[in-house]
């Protein structure tokens, strides 16, 4: 075998307390039909370190010379664009090519080169991203802030190993097989649970909080830092033989053996975690076949079954896109207990080193017979139900209607939430591509063309450039096919699409708000909110208001996760100080509008219009809005006052003041109903 390549980059072995990223990257280099690692973690974790170390023990490959997609020369692609290839072979070493968030289709599918087609006449094809990450490590930092249409791309490529582009007259199908590592930072947003599915592993990523653990990545990272060239020649040993076990393995892949058995258990662990579809079964089996070729097995055993387990199915068993991903592993050993075919025993009593691994005694609790649950009585203690919370919640708004207002500092629950109505602000704006209100994007209908900027990337516009390129045919001498193309012809497509807003909230906490059972009502009409801002692809911020003072409970961020529960630990009572939650909004949108100034604002004021701190307390509410209205803020005001009794109507002064668009709390789930929001600067 060669020698794995040198460098200076951090050593993939010299990474202290990080082994199950390690060992997902490991089985996904050793079976890229696995369909990729996705990681999630805080920042500072060493993600990004771990991936581009990875490809210093990645073997290298033999590739046709000159070939632009990399081609194996033993087994050359018979549709390669660039074959049929001659004979020969050039070594390099495994290439990690990064796509960046802002990169376009083109740029990663590859695009018809239009200088070439117009001025010869020509289909000239060029390589994207995809084809140069060929039998390489494609890496993704921040994937969850990847359009996902580009997402989809990537992994079907990564999950068919082939790259089709069907458009602009390019019609050009090319090998595309590679390791695909995406890195994300939970806090900054969400994958789809779509796109979350299509990945074949993940690994959750925190920074130990063992100071023997911190010592040893403070201690390796500074020697490194002091002296990379000897520190990486410490660890040359390690790497090497790290490289050759992956190769080993990769050659033993296709003798391993998965027998009925495991596939049964597999099948039987998928289905205890209630998973969705079959996508979990297939990336379990192949993750198990990978880790007993690691191990040097051939056959799968139910270790390998385990290993596969924790990586393939933490982020395939959330159900709600509110729950937080992770696999709970007490279930997942009774799982695999209970789908382990017994051994047979001579002892009829069986015992604790049986492979079930059950209670030593059969009377003990926690084993079937003795459970007083299975004849209809109390549970035992210790015990708890599956999902308590759903029918804890379901009557927290009967239950609270009867215990009268909520007590300052007290908690209140959300229910069940519901489809809210879409809230869309009014004109075409130009943020980044979402689901919520109308802009001008790189995805969508073509509405027109404009000239390119400089190299500006993007698709072009053919018959616009046409157009632009035509009349100047005589002027500059063209006498055989084709048109003479200058770079000032090009014109890109304009198109109309959807943006993502930042939709931010803010809320009403105070006692005014009523008794626990309109609290739990106000904060399932947000949580729902909450939920559509999810599925739009916004981002999100909550501002609340109670007592003497507001607060910025989340500043504005992708996680409506992180959104969600810092509403449902949120405390209400006490006075109601509007205007200050007024004026903390408008600083929150205003530094907002300074970091991300494409993404117009919706601000939802959740409240009853009453204002009960410091003197002239509403007057200086009025006063607030009025700001906001003079700034041109997208507004909605939900109106929280009861319906019952006097009703005094301050809301809707208040959404008067702000230009806002008024809903009543009953409105909120309006079905499909749309209610535009007027932007005075794009009105």
């Amino acid at each position: 075998m060669r020698s794995a390549p040198s460098s200076s980059g951090f050593p993939f072995t010299a990474v202290v307390g990080m082994e199950d990223l390690q060992l997902a990257l490991i089985l996904a280099a050793i079976s890229p039909a696995i369909g990729g690692v996705l990681i999630r973690g805080e920042k500072g974790t060493a993600k990004s370190t771990a991936v581009r170390a990875l490809t210093e023990i990645l073997p290298p490959v033999d590739v046709v010379p000159g070939c632009r997609f990399s081609c194996d020369p033993e087994h050359p692609d018979s549709t390669c664009p660039d074959g049929p290839h001659g004979a020969g072979a050039q070594t390099r070493s495994a290439r990690l090519v990064e796509l960046p968030v802002g990169a376009t289709e083109d740029r990663v599918l590859g695009s018809l080169h239009l200088e070439k087609a117009l001025a010869e006449g020509v289909t000239a094809y060029e390589p994207g991203l995809l084809a140069a990450a060929h039998r390489g490590l494609l890496y993704v930092d921040e994937v969850n802030l990847l359009h996902d249409h580009l997402v989809d791309v990537l992994l079907d490529a990564a999950a068919m190993g082939r790259a089709t582009v069907e458009r602009d007259g390019v019609s050009v199908t090319h090998p595309a097989q590679f390791v695909l590592v995406g890195t994300m930072n939970p806090e900054e947003g969400e994958l789809r649970p779509q796109l979350l599915d299509r990945f074949g592993l993940t690994v959750d990523v925190v920074a130990s909080r063992d100071p023997a653990v911190r010592v040893e990545v403070m201690r390796a990272r500074l020697a490194y830092e002091a002296d990379p060239v000897g520190f990486v020649a410490r660890y040359d040993g390690p790497q090497r033989e790290l490289a050759e076990r992956i190769v080993k393995a990769r050659d033993l892949l296709t003798e391993v053996i998965l027998t009925d058995a495991a596939l049964r258990q597999i099948a039987e662990i998928c289905a205890s975690f209630d998973v969705d579809g079959m996508r979990a079964d297939l990336v379990t089996a192949r993750t198990a076949v990978a880790h007993a070729a690691w191990s040097g097995r051939t056959v799968v055993e139910v270790d390998d079954v385990r290993a596969a387990a924790k990586l393939a199915l933490p982020h395939r068993r959330r159900r709600n896109p509110f729950d937080a991903p992770g696999l709970d592993e007490e279930q997942l050993e009774e799982a695999i207990n209970n789908s382990t075919p017994p051994e047979p025993d001579d002892d009829p009593d069986g015992g604790p080193d049986g492979p079930g691994g059950g209670s030593p005694n059969p009377a003990e609790p926690g084993d079937g017979a003795s459970d007083p649950a299975a004849d209809g009585g109390d549970e035992p203690d210790g015990r708890v139900d599956a999902r308590p919370e759903d029918s804890e919640r379901s009557k927290e708004g009967e239950a609270a209607g009867r215990s009268g207002p909520a007590a300052v500092g007290e908690v209140v629950g959300s229910s069940e939430p519901y489809k809210a109505r879409l809230l869309s602000v009014r004109g075409a704006g130009v943020g980044v591509a979402g689901r919520r209100s109308r802009a001008l994007t790189e995805v969508g209908r073509v509405v027109g063309d404009r000239a390119r900027v400089g190299r500006e990337a993007g698709r072009p516009h053919l018959l616009a450039t046409i157009r632009a390129a035509a009349p100047h045919q005589h002027l500059r001498g063209r006498t055989g096919p084709g048109l003479a193309v200058r770079a000032a012809d090009v014109r890109l497509a304009v198109r109309e699409g959807r943006e993502g807003n930042l939709v931010l909230f803010c809320v009403d906490a105070s006692g005014s708000m009523g008794t626990k059972k309109r609290m739990g009502e106000v904060k399932t009409a947000i949580v729902s909110l909450l939920l559509d801002a999810y599925q739009r692809r916004d981002t999100v911020g909550l501002v609340t208001f109670a007592g003497a003072a507001s607060t910025v409970a989340l500043p504005p961020t992708g996680s409506v996760e992180t959104a969600v529960r810092r509403l449902e630990s949120l405390p209400t009572g006490g006075r109601t100080p509007l205007a200050e939650g007024l004026l903390q909004a408008a600083e929150v949108l205003r530094i907002a509008a300074i970091r991300d100034p494409r993404r117009r604002p919706l601000l939802v004021l959740v409240t009853d219009g009453r204002a009960t701190h410091g003197d002239h307390a509403f007057a200086r509410a009025r006063q607030a809005a009025g700001w906001l209205a003079q700034h041109g803020i997208a507004t909605v005001v939900v109106d929280c006052e009861p319906r019952r009794g006097v009703r005094l109507g301050l809301a809707g002064e208040l959404a008067a003041d702000l230009g806002a668009e008024y809903l009543d709390l009953g409105e909120v789930a309006a079905g499909n109903l749309i209610r535009t929001v007027t932007d005075r600067r794009a009105a």
